[in-house]
């Protein structure tokens, strides 16, 4: 399955036109191949805070994240991806859903600068492997590639 979803993301990156299109379809997918992802989602940096872009999931309250808030912002302020094996153990957890358990936040890097983030939360605790860390970090590897495109 691991190399199903990266030629998907790879497919969608050099065929889907527009961004926000291409971002999309690329949390579908990782939902679809992932069901215990029950959010999966984007924040991007503009004037130093964190924007919600596409995701899939419940609604969430948290459409600005400062940098010094939550588990999106230590990724990014870190500059390193973030698991979380219990998020009601973790202070910086901002809640958004009683379901979630778990979470993972990996940086987007385009040309070498982080630009935002994906953060997947889990119903389950330690939902997130290491496998999952490097499946997730070579999908993020492709959105930056595609996402340098843009500029």
């Amino acid at each position: 399955m691991k190399h199903l979803i990266i030629e998907e993301i790879t497919n969608l990156a050099e065929t889907v036109s527009g961004k926000d299109d291409f971002l999309m379809e690329t949390v579908k997918r990782i939902n679809y191949h992932f069901p215990q992802y029950i959010w999966a989602g984007f924040y991007f940096l503009e004037k130093g805070r964190l924007h919600l872009g596409p995701y899939v999931g419940k609604f969430t309250p948290h459409t600005v994240i400062d940098l010094n808030q939550g588990i999106c912002g230590a990724a990014v302020s870190r500059k390193e991806t973030i698991i979380v094996d219990d998020v009601n153990a973790d202070p910086r957890y901002l809640a958004c859903s009683l379901e979630t358990k778990s979470e993972i936040v990996i940086p987007i890097r385009v040309n070498g600068k982080i630009i935002g983030e994906l953060d997947i939360d889990s119903d389950k605790l330690a939902a997130f492997s290491a496998d999952d860390k490097e499946l997730l970090e070579q999908i993020v590897e492709i959105i930056g590639r595609r996402l340098a495109k843009e500029n």
